[in-house]
């Protein structure tokens, strides 16, 4: 399944089920087929987007020396900002944002 993410305000935003149903939990919504976040929700949802990044921010690395797996792994950053884009200009345009699968 893909999400769907749509607004008056922006293009569409698509993401994979397993990044959508996070971004979702995040926010406090329900992974669900169809939703809605309304405009006075924006505000709030982008700020619990932002607190999930700061964090997951990395760590500094002790010596330098610990090849993780993770290193090339996509960021929670780099995979909410697109969303976090989105929602700043769906609340400046005072518009909701919808999403369907």
């Amino acid at each position: 399944m893909m999400y769907k993410f749509k607004s008056k305000a922006t293009g569409d935003l698509i993401m994979t089920q397993p990044v959508g149903d996070r971004v979702l939990s995040l926010i406090g919504k329900p992974a669900a087929p169809q939703g809605i976040i309304d405009v006075d929700q924006l505000a709030a949802a982008m700020s619990a987007l932002e607190a999930a990044v700061a964090a997951e921010s990395p760590r500094p690395a002790d010596d330098g020396d610990d090849a993780s797996p993770k290193a090339d792994a996509v960021s929670l950053r780099q995979r909410v900002w697109p969303m976090v884009e989105m929602m700043r200009r769906a609340l400046a345009e005072k518009q909701p944002i919808v999403w369907g699968a």
